[in-house]
Formats: C-alpha cells, structure tokens, sequence
C-alpha cells in the first residue's frame, strides 16, 4: 500500500495497480482525472521544468507531493514532459503544410506511420474532407523541402495526391502551448 500526505496531515492510501475501478489498473493517485493532477498537469503545461516546490505552493501541498504524482503519472504511461519547439519561433527558412489523399486501399495510419520517424515532419493530423491526412514539414532550406517531397512524397504508391502548401506569412500561432486549458 502507497501513502501519501495532504496538507491537512491526513494520509492518502492507495493500492499500487489499483483504482476506483478493480478492473482499472491506474492508481487514483497517477489518474488525469484526479483534481490534483489536472492541476499539476496544467501548471506542468504552463512551464514543464517549473520545481516541484514552486508547484506545490501554489496547490497548497508539498513539493514531495508533487513529485510523487508526477512520478506516478509517468510510471502510468499518462504524462510525459518534454520540450516542445515552436517551428516559426526558431526561424526556418521554410515550412509547408502537405494535404496528402491516400492511394485506394491505403489507409491514413499507414502513410502517417511511414512519415513519422523524419525529422522535418513535425506535425500530422489524420482529418475529413479532401484530404486524409495535413502534414507538416519543417526545413532549414528550401532545397530540404525539394528533397523531402522527391523521396518521400511524390510518386510514393502509397499517396494518391498531394497539394503543398507553403506558408507565406502567419497570423496566429498558438502551437500546442494551451495555456488557457480548463
């Protein structure tokens, strides 16, 4: 059995492996759900390197409860912290959105799966409509963005059509950094 303390001195005792549901194995304790987490995630959203301390002062808890449910939320596979770069912010010299349609009997999951491990894509959203799949891509120079649709884009049996679509100027970028999450 786990415990934890609370600000009131009380403790909170929960099963490793164990939640509000017997055949749920995520402890109340590593679960998004629970309204301290939802906080501490929030926060973490806001600055993923905030101390642990900083955190719990501004919940009303220790900082060794903060680190123990941040440290149950990753055991659990339900939080990671990683650094998130803004594409726009670190200047590229040129990004284009792909709107790919998948080749008959290909589907998007596959396409996208083939995608994912380069390092110019950064971004790819399986949506309705025209298309089937947005990709983003990310390049130092336009000449990287040629070679990237050469190899991996055009002429692929996979991909049906596609229409590149590069960014002229930019209005609005919230990126993922959703600092108004409720």
């Amino acid at each position: 059995m786990n415990s934890e303390n609370d600000n009131s001195g009380h403790a909170l005792h929960a099963v490793a492996g164990q939640g509000d549901d017997p055949a749920d194995p995520v402890s109340p304790l590593s679960s998004p759900f629970d309204d301290l987490n939802q906080k501490i995630i929030r926060l973490l959203r806001e600055d993923g390197r905030a101390a642990y301390d900083i955190i719990g002062q501004q919940l009303g808890v220790s900082g060794g409860t903060v680190r123990n449910r941040v440290a149950r939320m990753r055991e659990a596979g339900m939080l990671r912290i990683v650094a998130v770069v803004d594409p726009v912010a670190v200047d590229y010299e040129t990004d284009a959105m792909l709107g790919i349609k998948t080749a008959p009997g290909v589907t998007p999951a596959a396409v996208a799966q083939r995608l994912d491990p380069h390092p110019s894509v950064v971004y790819v959203m399986w949506v309705s409509g025209r298309f089937d799949l947005l990709v983003e891509i990310v390049c130092d120079e336009e000449a990287q963005l040629a070679v990237f649709l050469h190899e991996h884009i055009h002429g692929q049996p996979d991909i049906a059509h596609v229409e590149v679509m590069n960014r002229i100027g930019m209005f609005k970028n919230q990126f993922l950094l959703k600092h108004h999450v409720p």
